[in-house]
């Protein structure tokens, strides 16, 4: 085939495609599409979509550390070290939206396209492509700001984190949004009747829902969940129930009823979640059972860094820490219900 057809074919195909470059003695190559050392940026013009990311890690004449980050700030390799002529090959799946953070563009609405940094102690990188991926797992998130991902440091949304947690074949779609409750993610056009058309069959959606619930009735809050997951059920997907993280809100070593999302109206916002998950027959991710053991095992002093409290006095929101620790504990029940993504574990 003649480079001038293998080009056109290419651009028809929408695929980004990369052939390795050498280090040179002393530096390190990258690939046209990106620039810079620490990090290094790469942007692909590519259709909303899922992708997948085929990446050689390290360099031919030092030593590297380098992590793999896209679009808004979500983590897919965490840092892999290298020694000097050691070439890591590794593969990830990868979500492009537009927005590419928030789904209602809160924070901003990036870059069209995908936007790959890598960054680490020493990042290096060699061959880079990228490809449609071929009919991947996708699991969507439905929640609100822990949930997100969020644009800016220092705040962090435990879904930023999963995508790492995730091997080549499935893929982590973030639709969660700031300040969203469970009735207004129903209403709000970005938000599910944008998510819904695109669940598969065998789809994962997780739901996660109270922050912003704080004066909804138990039959409203049921009622919303309900549509949520038979929206998803109808869609041929599998939704599961996430309970709220906790707040950090202590009274002497144990976390107080507002922290655990007992809400303004004295509604037990997670003992609704879990008993629609009994009844309805919906996996639940008791979250919150999770989060509390977690927070309270650290003591009001400790578990400030998972949140934004040394830097904003804020104890609901996360920090990167805290966004990483929360994943984890969403990894922990997705191992333990045995769910489909299970075997897309690292």
């Amino acid at each position: 085939m003649s480079l001038k057809r293998l080009a056109l074919l290419t651009a028809a195909l929408n695929v980004a495609v990369l052939a390795p470059v050498p280090a040179v003695a002393g530096t390190t190559a990258v690939p046209p599409q990106c620039s810079g050392t620490a990090p290094i940026k790469c942007s692909f013009t590519v259709a909303p979509g899922n992708y997948d990311v085929t990446v050689e890690l390290g360099s031919t004449t030092k030593a590297a550390n380098t992590s793999m980050s896209v679009e808004a700030r979500r983590q897919v390799l965490n840092a892999v070290s290298t020694t000097a002529g050691q070439v890591v090959r590794t593969k990830a799946t990868v979500n492009v939206r537009n927005p590419e953070g928030q789904p209602t563009g809160q924070g901003g609405t990036g870059t069209p396209g995908l936007q790959i940094t890598f960054s680490g102690s020493a990042p290096a990188i060699g061959s880079l492509t990228v490809t449609p991926a071929q009919a991947p797992l996708a699991v969507y998130l439905a929640g609100d700001s822990t949930t997100c991902d969020q644009f800016y440091v220092p705040y962090a949304g435990w879904g930023q984190f999963l995508p790492a947690r995730v091997r080549e074949g499935a893929v982590i779609a973030n639709y969660g949004d700031s300040g969203e409750s469970s009735g207004s993610f129903l209403s709000n056009r970005a938000l599910f009747p944008t998510m819904k058309p695109l669940i598969k069959s065998k789809d994962l959606v997780f739901i996660q829902f109270g922050h912003n619930d704080k004066q909804t009735t138990a039959t409203a809050f049921r009622a919303n969940l309900t549509r949520l997951v038979n929206g998803v059920r109808e869609r041929g997907g599998v939704p599961v129930l996430v309970t709220p993280p906790v707040r950090r809100q202590f009274s002497g070593s144990k976390l107080t009823g507002t922290a655990l999302h007992i809400n303004g109206k004295g509604v037990d916002l997670p003992a609704v979640m879990r008993a629609l998950g009994r009844s309805a027959n919906v996996p639940v991710i008791d979250l919150t059972a999770k989060s509390k053991a977690l927070v309270e095992s650290m003591g009001p002093s400790a578990s400030q860094a998972l949140y934004l409290t040394r830097e904003t006095g804020d104890n609901t929101h996360f920090s990167e820490r805290g966004g990483a620790e929360m994943a984890n504990l969403v990894v922990q029940g997705v191992r333990e219900l045995n769910l489909p993504l299970t075997g897309y574990l690292r």
